[in-house]
């Protein structure tokens, strides 16, 4: 049910599927990725496509101070994207002030300035890769803390960008540093948003935005909330809706929404939630939030439901369509219906394995129904293409079958053709055409380095996915395979990139090199970031740069290319303590806070660190050496395991 659907229900309660961390999704998180002017960039990418427009939606998702991009790994950002088709992407300031704030109260404001540029850079790269299939009219930027005030100041400046924007406990746009932590600073939102916009105004009319906080927030002042909501209602033109709605995960994670005119804003008060990014339940991580809803989920569903720039009409549907050769002819039939609209026409192309067909045009009756017959055809084997078009210019997706025209020839081998291969991080999609003259086809499977998968068939296009792929090349062989067992291969060769990108130190945290090759590694890279690629060696695995200069220690091969976490720690994915119930890491106290594991406190060039949840004090600052513990992957505390 759309939201707009429930502006004027004033204290309704919205009961929303609760949706737990799983990490059992057909995506997959590409860690510590160069885009866009970042060193580091966590990309999930989903298998699932967006519910309204086309192709995917991005949302690019800003941390908060002392805060690390590791953490969105674990506040169910994957869940939002597979449900509402959304890349994620999460960057790592790269000018960053403070307490490793995004510097949204210094410097200049502009397109063209620092981490500004640099994240419409990040969108206009992901949008141009192909194989993230991102709409442009889907581009969506969000944010915690620091982070909501540098997304709000970009949206504010790119407008033409960014279609969305998410404000989640930030201080306002205009506002210093000193109004971050302290008494709230007035601030002329509408004002101080529509001079960063410059030329770019009119796309105010089209953007719409999604402000939240913690009812419970302790950090940044509450004020903001209702100030930010006002201040971008003001810059739209749009009034604030009677009454409220409860939006309910279950087991008490609600949180309170206020909505203005067209869905073009709303406000959220975390019920319960302190200074964080609300990820709902399952969510953990450094002032990621457990006890609200999941926020990402939420803007997933408000930006699909009140985009102002997607095209919102639905194409029309053929449905129980058949083909039929009567004689030299082929006769088709079926119906074709338009839920928001009227059927305008209905397309009929046939195609011969050997050339020729027929192109017919006809209309639907009273109840949809549609039929239309080919000229006189020559003996052959024909693909029949069935589409229809809507009052809008819409048009559906074609319905696809094989017909024989003439006496069935002597058996042969299905024919494939066409085929090709998309990449999406350690996945593969192959696809391609197959025709089985006698029309016996019994199946298609692709077989990758992880093994067969049967593809889907649709009339005569193929298509198989695999992922996990090992880094490196790889080939994928297609066999099609008749009813009579009779069968034809193809072959497509292509590289993954399974590479991890970090420092030297990183590198070695995270376990792909070791103290034996250090000083190779470093006169080469010293402290800059340097990609190595797992590469197979007398049947293990090594990491390697791109010369095999700076390598690692031969191990067993991990099977993903490495898909650790990017450096920071110890190369568990999702933080799930092992079989026997406790997990140990040595690593130094800052690896062990951008994992979540610890947090710090005072002087920030010297910092105290302590055990996330058990509160116990490490030694040795930031590069101190510490083993931690934990039987839940919650509660950590000094020493191993018992």
């Amino acid at each position: 049910m759309k939201r707009s659907a429930l502006r004027a229900l004033a204290g309704a309660t919205l009961m929303v599927p609760a949706l737990l961390a799983s990490n059992a999704h057909a995506g997959a998180w590409q860690d510590n990725q160069t885009r866009g002017g970042f060193n580091r960039v966590h990309l999930y990418t989903p298998d699932t496509v967006s519910p309204v427009g086309s192709g995917r939606a991005l949302l690019i998702v800003l941390h908060g101070c002392t805060q690390s991009i590791d953490v969105y790994k674990n506040a169910n950002l994957d869940d939002a994207a597979e449900e509402y088709g959304m890349v994620v992407a999460v960057p790592d300031a790269m000018n960053k002030a403070g307490f490793s704030c995004w510097s949204y109260w210094q410097g200049s404001k502009s397109r063209t300035a620092g981490d500004y540029k640099n994240l419409i850079n990040l969108a206009n790269d992901l949008k141009a890769d192909s194989s993230l299939n991102i709409d442009p009219n889907q581009v969506y930027i969000a944010g915690l803390s620091s982070g909501a005030s540098f997304a709000n100041t970009t949206a504010c400046l790119a407008p033409d960008v960014f279609a969305g924007v998410g404000v989640s406990a930030g201080p306002s746009v205009g506002t210093s540093s000193s109004g971050a932590l302290g008494p709230c600073e007035q601030a002329n939102v509408q004002a101080n948003c529509s001079s960063l916009a410059g030329g770019y105004q009119s796309a105010f009319e089209t953007q719409i935005a999604s402000i939240a906080q913690g009812d419970a927030d302790s950090t940044v002042n509450l004020c903001y909330n209702q100030q930010n909501a006002d201040g971008m209602a003001a810059l739209y033109g749009v009034s604030e809706l009677a009454g409220s709605n409860t939006l309910n995960e279950g087991a008490g994670h609600t949180a309170e929404e206020h909505l203005w005119q067209d869905g073009r804003v709303s406000m959220l008060w975390f019920n319960g939630l302190d200074h964080a990014w609300s990820g709902g339940a399952g969510a953990s991580g450094s002032y990621i939030g457990s006890v609200s809803i999941n926020y990402a989920r939420y803007l997933g569903g408000f930006f699909a439901d009140n985009n102002q720039r997607v095209d919102r009409n639905h194409p029309p549907v053929v449905d129980q369509v058949q083909a039929l050769a009567n004689g030299q002819s082929i006769e088709v039939s079926g119906s074709a219906s338009d839920d928001d609209g009227s059927v305008q026409s209905v397309t009929v192309l046939i195609d011969g394995l050997n050339g020729g067909g027929d192109s017919l045009t006809t209309s639907v009756d009273a109840n949809g129904q549609f039929q239309a017959s080919s000229a006189s055809l020559a003996d052959d084997l024909y693909t029949v293409a069935v589409s229809a078009t809507d009052n809008s210019g819409a048009e559906s997706e074609p319905a696809i079958q094989t017909v024989r025209v003439g006496p069935e020839p002597a058996p042969a081998a299905p024919q494939l053709s066409a085929i090709s291969v998309s990449l999406d991080g350690q996945c593969a999609t192959v696809s391609g055409q197959v025709v089985d003259q006698n029309q016996n086809l019994d199946s298609v499977t692709v077989t990758f380095a992880t093994g067969d998968v049967s593809a889907t068939v649709d009339g005569v296009q193929y298509s198989a996915r695999a992922c996990e792929l090992p880094g490196g090349a790889n080939s994928a062989t297609v066999a099609a395979t008749d009813s009579g067992g009779l069968s034809a291969t193809d072959q497509i060769d292509f590289n993954i990139d399974a590479g991890q990108t970090a420092t030297l130190d990183q590198h070695i945290a995270a376990g792909r090199l070791d103290y034996t090759n250090y000083a190779n590694c470093y006169l080469e890279y010293g402290t800059a970031t340097f990609k190595l690629n797992q590469t197979p060696l007398n049947g293990q695995c090594q990491w390697q740069d791109d010369d095999a200069s700076c390598t690692g220690p031969v191990v067993a091969c991990s099977g993903a290319g490495g898909g650790d976490n990017g450096g920071e720690d110890d190369g568990d994915d999702d933080g799930t303590p092992p079989a026997s119930g406790c997990e140990a890491v040595s690593a130094y106290n800052y690896y062990h806070k951008v994992a979540g594991r610890a947090y710090s406190t005072g002087n920030a060039l010297a910092p105290d660190y302590f055990a996330q949840g058990s509160d116990q004090p490490m030694s040795g600052s930031t590069w101190g050496l510490n083993t931690l513990h934990s039987d839940d992957g919650s509660v950590w505390e000094l020493g191993s395991c018992n």
